[in-house]
């Protein structure tokens, strides 16, 4: 990985979170891009420069924020992105090559029953970007153990599975692949290819109504550090992600979430 963008809020968690991101370029020799999007309505006939002045007073409180914490090595540039979330973000992704995002599970300050904000959830549901859904408060710790969960092993697209091979490399990192049959079931759904095999140590088979129950009942006896998903139209969280918020009596992780943009 050699380039990392973190959207930043105004939640209270947002230095742990830089001070998180940080830590974990640094592991990777990455560079870190800080972001702010932001976006001006003004009536017609306006005569204060809005524009001007929200840019100016975003990217100071983004200065701020990275001041707080402390950078080591890693070069972090801070960038504040003027247009609609999704596509200015995606358009950021594109300009610095960037392999990973880094999300909090709620940008702003907002009620505690939430897991998934409007805003992480909008990142993690739209973007093609591989995610890493990182907990609040949480401290970077070296992955020892991923459980990854899938109700279907099929690899269409290429290098989909990098981000996980890297943190194995990097880490020496063991990761487990649970197959959740599911309602949805085809034939051939848990054929493992190649690629699969480079990186994963050992395979479990379980029969659930979700991939999510089944992430639910084999959680204890994997006892990950980090838990890797794969987003898709019908995959894991769709029916949880048919809204942006994610609320946790739906869905709570401890643990740091590798999202990987579809198989197929």
């Amino acid at each position: 990985m050699k380039n990392i963008l973190v959207p930043v809020g105004s939640s209270k968690n947002a230095i742990s979170h830089l001070q998180y991101a940080v830590d974990f370029a640094e592991e990777f020799g990455a560079k870190l891009f800080v972001v702010q999007v932001y976006n001006v309505y003004t009536k017609a006939g306006t005569m204060v420069k809005v524009d001007q002045i929200i840019e100016r007073e975003s990217l100071a409180f983004l200065k701020g924020l990275v001041s707080k914490i402390d950078t080591k090595s890693v070069d972090v540039i801070v960038r504040t992105l003027k247009g609609s979330l999704i596509n200015t973000l995606e358009l950021a992704c594109k300009a610095a090559d960037v392999d990973l995002v880094l999300v909090e599970p709620r940008t702003n300050s907002i009620k505690d029953e939430v897991y998934l904000g409007k805003t992480s959830g909008k990142i993690i549901k739209q973007m093609e970007v591989p995610a890493l859904i990182v907990p609040e408060g949480y401290k970077f710790s070296t992955p020892s153990n991923i459980l990854m969960a899938v109700k279907s092993a099929i690899i269409k697209k290429e290098n989909v599975l990098q981000p996980l091979k890297e943190i194995k490399e990097k880490f020496n990192t063991s990761i487990d692949l649970l197959l959740v049959k599911t309602p949805f079931y085809n034939e051939g759904d848990f054929d493992i290819n190649h690629d699969f095999k480079e990186v994963v140590r050992q395979t479990t088979q379980t029969e659930n109504a979700t991939t999510f129950q089944g992430v639910l009942e084999h959680f204890q006896s994997h006892s990950p550090d980090m838990l890797c998903v794969v987003r898709r139209k019908r995959g894991f969280f769709a029916r949880k992600w048919a809204k942006n918020t994610i609320l946790k009596k739906d869905f709570y992780s401890k643990i740091p979430v590798l999202v990987l943009s579809g198989l197929k």
